[in-house]
């Protein structure tokens, strides 16, 4: 049965344009529908996520969806919301970053034996085809100049400040990803193309390309861009893009990043990052008006997000991480964590080293705090914290300044973690 796709992207917030009639024909058929990404690097970015949950709901309403990678117009750049032409990437960057993508997008699609599998394809594989005088004449004659220059992300590069303009390898960027649209089109009866607000544009120079030259009609929806209620840009940290590859974003500063949303954004995110439905979604806003300081929201967003992501261990590893971090963890929490993600906790906290030599004869707790490493300027402000009760290692209080810290003490036979007060943390590496 096919479910109204138009009506669930709506209720979400997910649709910026849509082509009229395109409802009227999801209902009346199943057809194939896209998204193409471009394989600019070798990891999706949460930017991206947009662009695959919409294939999602797509395979949930019971249709096709299809993901393109861009391993022709990787090698052009579209100059949709650029002021700059893109650095061109070589063929063997391009193929490694492609398959990266692609078992990436896996984890967000049904492959399978049913009508609304998902399928992979790649643009390379029919414009590598193509010679320049086939090109121009089986493309370039269907689509006027004028008709080009009109699409917003052209005259936006012609008119701005940057006076080299655009290349005629940047202009020609929406008739390649317009080729795409058409042969989807009559290969897999592709009729909707789905896509960022920004490709609006690209989009429906594809739906032209298919009434132009092949009599046929294709449809478009776009999403708008996703933005911070302050203003400033989603999917960027002081560290850049938040990656899905854990190699440069860990699961832990993943689940980090979408639990430190306001509220105001959880509630927008939560109806497009996942999967739960509208009632449940109701129901979580309503709760969480009632208690915010529970943060309900950006806590089943946080485990949602991550888990699709990353899986259930690796979500559980970075909750407990949070856990840590907070107050409530324990010696045991912290044993239990591997290398990397205990240093994705602690990114950012003052570090000391210390020679294993050195510790391996057992240190004095007063003579590591304050000689062996400076984490308290003085013996006074080591014994006034101490008799307070605000001094902890490994999330374990201490009261005794001669107690002897030696390799037992050690996480992963590596680090102590020092705790002065509630908030304030150092880590101790021996080596």
């Amino acid at each position: 049965m096919v479910k109204n796709f138009v009506e669930e992207l709506s209720w979400r917030g997910m649709v910026h344009n849509i082509m009229p009639g395109t409802e009227e024909m999801l209902l009346k058929e199943r057809v194939a529908g896209y998204v193409g990404i471009d394989p600019t690097a070798d990891s999706l970015h949460i930017g991206h996520l947009v662009s695959l949950m919409m294939l999602r709901h797509f395979q949930e309403a019971g249709h096709k969806p299809i993901l393109l990678i861009g391993g022709a117009t990787g090698m052009i750049g579209d100059p949709s919301g650029k002021r700059e032409e893109r650095n061109l990437l070589d063929l063997e960057t391009l193929r490694y970053n492609q398959e990266a993508i692609r078992q990436q997008a896996m984890r967000f699609l049904r492959f399978d034996d049913s009508p609304s599998s998902a399928i992979v394809v790649n643009n390379y594989d029919w414009m590598s085809k193509y010679s320049f005088l086939d090109f121009i004449r089986e493309i370039g004659k269907h689509i006027t100049v004028n008709y080009m220059m009109a699409k917003d992300s052209v005259k936006k590069r012609l008119s701005g400040e940057d006076k080299e303009g655009m290349s005629f390898t940047e202009f020609s960027y929406q008739l390649v990803q317009g080729t795409d649209y058409l042969e989807l089109f009559k290969t897999y009866n592709c009729k909707l193309q789905m896509g960022g607000s920004d490709q609006w544009g690209n989009i429906t120079t594809g739906t032209e390309l298919i009434r132009r030259k092949l009599g046929g009609e294709a449809f478009a929806i776009t999403c708008p861009l996703i933005t911070k209620a302050d203003g400033g840009k989603f999917g960027k940290t002081e560290k850049g893009n938040v990656w899905l590859d854990a190699r440069y974003t860990s699961p832990y500063q993943f689940y980090q990043f979408w639990l430190n949303v306001s509220d105001q954004d959880a509630e927008k995110y939560i109806k497009i990052f996942t999967l739960l439905t509208k009632e449940t979604i109701e129901n979580l806003i309503e709760s969480h008006n009632k208690e915010p300081h529970l943060r309900l929201l950006q806590k089943r967003l946080a485990s949602e997000v991550t888990v699709m992501v990353h899986g259930t261990e690796e979500y559980e590893k970075a909750a407990q991480a949070s856990e840590i971090l907070f107050g409530k963890g324990t010696f045991e929490m912290l044993q239990q964590l591997d290398e990397k993600t205990l240093l994705a906790i602690f990114d950012g906290v003052p570090t000391f080293t210390i020679s294993r030599n050195d510790f391996n004869h057992g240190l004095t707790l007063i003579h590591l705090l304050t000689e062996a490493t400076p984490i308290f300027e003085s013996k006074g402000e080591f014994r006034r914290t101490l008799q307070g009760g605000g001094l902890s290692i490994n999330k374990q209080k201490v009261s005794e300044q001669d107690m002897v810290v030696d390799s037992n003490f050690l996480i992963n036979n590596k680090y102590l973690l020092i705790q002065k007060g509630k908030k304030s943390y150092s880590l101790i590496t021996v080596e």
